[in-house]
């Protein structure tokens, strides 16, 4: 098929080169611009640029799809279909209407679950047991089309970027799986029941809230890891906690237990598996320990 490819994480990257793999012509890839990023703000382009490039494939930046122009543009692209996967930019609807069979997203949740843009990091805070990704024919409201294939996996421990490279990998095989025999997939209108929506991750989420229970804490220090981090404060500097086991402990919440830095919580308690002081390589509490002792007894903020 001629296809437009649409993204721009790193979750997106596999679907573009599934797609190529699987000898499809990628006529163009569209990707958000380049960001500052780095200590010198150099613009950076996104992953998916990157991989893109690295095929020889036209890269197309525009900072909207709004205009008659742009829309223009892709449209004489002639594509087939154009396949979505975490792009960031809303699709008006002369877009969607463009490629010959419309356009695909890859989804990472199954939907109707957590519609919206973090599916990965709400699964995880809200204790879903599984989760997985949906091929859904786009539309202009958000994530409402209807499905053509899902596959599922268990959350079961994972950090949002195990759980969000696992499922990039299944939701870039099932994409050339749907595009082998598209008749296969016959299109299913959601459920009206069980919408949630997963709203943008607030950078604010990621201080703990050490008042609440202690498995709600390890869920938030699994659902930030490993970006933004979670973290708690001590003494003006901030430490982010990329794991943690729950311990079976009881104290003050947001108070230290012991010298293995035991954190009580509202129920419960927590310890660090690997801990990161600002502007310093992550590693385990035992090591962090010996460069700088926290005592049983200490607030953390």
């Amino acid at each position: 098929m001629r296809i437009i490819f649409m993204g721009t994480p790193d979750f997106a990257v596999p679907t573009l080169e599934a797609l190529v793999a699987a000898g499809h012509e990628v006529v163009a890839v569209y990707s958000q611009p380049p960001r500052p990023a780095g200590r010198g703000k150099k613009l950076q382009p996104s992953p998916v640029h990157l991989a893109a490039e690295a095929h020889g494939i036209e890269v197309r930046t525009p900072a909207s799809l709004k205009g008659a122009e742009e829309q223009t543009a892709l449209a004489a692209l002639g594509a087939d279909v154009a396949v979505v996967a975490a792009y960031g930019l809303i699709l008006p609807q002369a877009v969607l209407d463009a490629p010959r069979l419309g356009c695909l997203n890859v989804h990472g949740s199954i939907l109707p679950r957590w519609r919206g843009a973090a599916p990965v990091q709400r699964a995880i805070l809200a204790g879903d047991d599984m989760t997985g990704v949906t091929i859904m024919q786009m539309e202009r409201g958000l994530d409402t089309g209807p499905m053509l294939a899902e596959v599922k996996t268990q959350v079961d421990g994972k950090t949002a970027g195990e759980l969000t490279a696992e499922l990039a990998a299944k939701g870039a095989a099932l994409m050339v799986q749907v595009l082998t025999d598209l008749a296969a997939y016959p299109a299913v209108v959601q459920p009206e029941a069980g919408v949630t929506y997963a709203h943008k991750i607030d950078k604010a989420e990621s201080r703990l809230d050490f008042t609440r229970d202690a498995v709600a804490v390890e869920r938030q220090v699994r659902a930030f890891a490993p970006v933004p981090g979670a973290f708690f404060e001590l003494e003006g500097e901030r430490y982010r906690i990329l794991a943690a086991e729950v311990a079976d402990a009881q104290g003050e919440a947001g108070v230290t237990l012991d010298d293995r830095l035991t954190i009580a919580c509202g129920s419960g308690a927590i310890r660090p598996v690997l801990i990161q002081r600002a502007g310093r390589p992550a590693m385990d509490a035992a090591s962090l320990l010996r460069g700088r002792a926290i005592a049983a007894g200490t607030r953390l903020g």
